[in-house]
């Protein structure tokens, strides 16, 4: 195995390039629990919850407290019992917005969709790269490659390998995705890519 070509100068790489496409990049130990600048109270959280609760306010300002609460509530909590499901209801969210019911200035009831990704404006979203991000299941821990948030939600999964290790390919880093999913499952109810690479191939799916 050459040195000078491992899974770590990949993952610097990959980080690299996503800093210099606009998006913050942060090292996993150093927001974890217990930390100085933690970002969630214990490993079995995979939301940002300060990031998206400040991303539901940013972009409902008409909104009042209490929509936005629900609308938080709806989002982290699934419902279904299988991740897939929870999935599917997670990406209507995204793409819909959160229906909440709220009062009219008139008196009456209705729904509004509260957004939660600026798909017009993406400038006015959170855009966060975590390598090794620790998450804890099940008393099982998994730490994937790089966890890709958008408004503090855990959309995207990189799995990397070393192209010059014969044993380790792109084929290694999607199973270790399978082992992921049926291990960590809460990380894939708000997936929306799954990216496995080993700096030469790569390939994407949901």
């Amino acid at each position: 195995m050459n040195p000078a070509f491992s899974e770590s100068i990949i993952e610097q790489a990959a980080l690299d390039w996503l800093k210099a496409i606009g998006w913050e990049t942060l090292f996993g130990p150093d927001i974890a629990p217990g930390m100085l600048a933690a970002e969630r109270d214990h490993y079995e959280q995979v939301v940002l919850e300060r990031r998206l609760r400040q991303a539901l306010q940013r972009l409902n300002q008409q909104v009042s407290t209490d929509a936005l609460e629900e609308a938080f509530r709806r989002l982290t909590r699934p419902e279904f019992p299988s991740v897939a499901r929870n999935n599917h209801a997670f990406h209507k969210m995204l793409l819909e917005g959160i229906p909440v019911e709220i009062q009219r200035e008139g008196g009456s009831y209705g729904h509004v969709p509260i957004r939660v990704v600026d798909f017009d404006n993406p400038d006015r979203n959170d855009f966060l790269a975590v390598n090794q991000f620790t998450v804890v299941e099940g008393q099982i821990e998994r730490r994937p490659d790089v966890v890709l948030f958008v408004n503090g939600l855990p959309v995207g999964v990189i799995e990397l390998k070393n192209a010059a290790d014969e044993n380790a390919t792109i084929w290694t880093a999607f199973n270790q995705l399978q082992t992921y999913k049926m291990q960590i499952p809460s990380l894939f109810t708000f997936n929306e890519a799954l990216v496995i690479s080993d700096g030469i191939e790569a390939r994407i799916g949901t």
